[in-house]
């Protein structure tokens, strides 16, 4: 990799991982691509960016991952080898300092460990080759599927890619920025948004002799949560059960509060507008899948956020 030292042995941590995940075996898919967090056409920077060839292939090799979209595997190349145009020791030959080579930066073993649990289709190299970008894009797909991408976990697989907080945060910076601005969220009329796309899962309700006080929307960890609407942060942290999490007030009193997140993006007593990112989807706390326990508690008291969004016209859940 082009980084730091410590960042070249992170690297290697990666890849031994994915060795280890081709050992265990494939875990099934359990969800579509559309539900990736990162979903969407290129952006007029991507097209200016990413050369022709490369993006072609980056679209075509993230169909064959359940969860994986196009903009991560090309965030990767960007950060790796600038898409192959970088020519430092590595690249278009030999190894890095770290034995990593080719325009996604595979260790020869763990790249050898990839293809042959996953063969690259015809269009590359014969055998296939790490310096081959049909190949090692090919085989980027089925490193970051086989190491949570699958399974709606996009920092887990990228986390394994490099073992560092900052390369996951930089990768999907880039992806955002490679991936066309999606349409305007629609909105109520008092200018509430959906916090999340997402799947309606556990509601509103009793449940296991207690009182569920929000709706779960089940959706892939790294996926943006905005603000429902405009208002102040409260709390934006550690919170026992919900693991982390971050608390809106908003104008009108109600407390908006958005549960088990896997990172926060505010800070308490920032002031926030409808649909600014404050979060992404995680698993944390006392949670038994990626999703985000969405609640709302106005004046009188903690109400159904399904039935409240119906009443301004909008649906909550991406299944209703």
């Amino acid at each position: 990799m082009l980084k730091l030292s410590t960042a070249l042995i992170g690297f290697i941590f990666g890849l031994i991982v994915l060795v280890a995940a081709a050992v265990s075996g494939v875990v099934s898919a359990v969800f579509g691509g559309g539900d990736s967090a990162t979903s969407g056409p290129p952006s007029q920077a991507a097209l200016a960016d990413i050369p022709g060839k490369y993006l072609t292939l980056y679209q075509q090799a993230a169909t064959t991952c359940p969860g994986l979209d196009w903009s991560i595997l090309a965030a990767i190349g960007k950060i790796e080898t600038d898409h192959g145009r970088s020519n430092l020791s590595g690249v278009h030959s030999g190894s890095n300092s770290a034995g990593a080579g080719g325009p996604m930066q595979f260790l020869q073993a763990s790249f050898d460990s990839v293809v042959a649990r996953h063969p690259p289709p015809p269009g590359g190299s014969t055998p296939p080759s790490r310096y081959n970008p049909h190949d090692a894009i090919y085989a980027a797909a089925a490193y970051l599927c086989d190491s949570g991408a699958r399974d709606g976990d996009l920092h887990s697989a990228i986390f394994a890619y490099n073992h560092a907080d900052w390369y996951v945060n930089k990768v999907l910076a880039q992806a955002q920025r490679y991936r066309a601005a999606a349409a305007t969220p629609p909105a109520s009329a008092d200018g509430w948004v959906l916090p999340v796309a997402g799947r309606c899962s556990s509601g509103f309700g009793p449940r296991d002799g207690q009182f569920h006080q929000g709706q779960d929307l089940a959706a892939p960890i790294g996926t943006p949560i905005v603000a429902a609407a405009e208002g102040t942060v409260l709390n934006a942290g550690p919170a026992g059960g919900y693991g982390l999490w971050v608390r809106i007030q908003h104008p009108d009193g109600t407390i908006s509060t958005y549960g088990h997140i896997n990172a926060s993006h505010v800070t308490a007593g920032q002031h926030v507008t409808p649909g600014q990112p404050i979060a992404e989807v995680g698993n944390r706390g006392q949670s038994t899948g990626p999703h985000l326990h969405f609640q709302l508690d106005t004046r009188e008291g903690p109400v159904d956020p399904v039935a409240f969004y119906e009443q301004k016209g909008l649906h909550l859940c991406a299944n209703s």
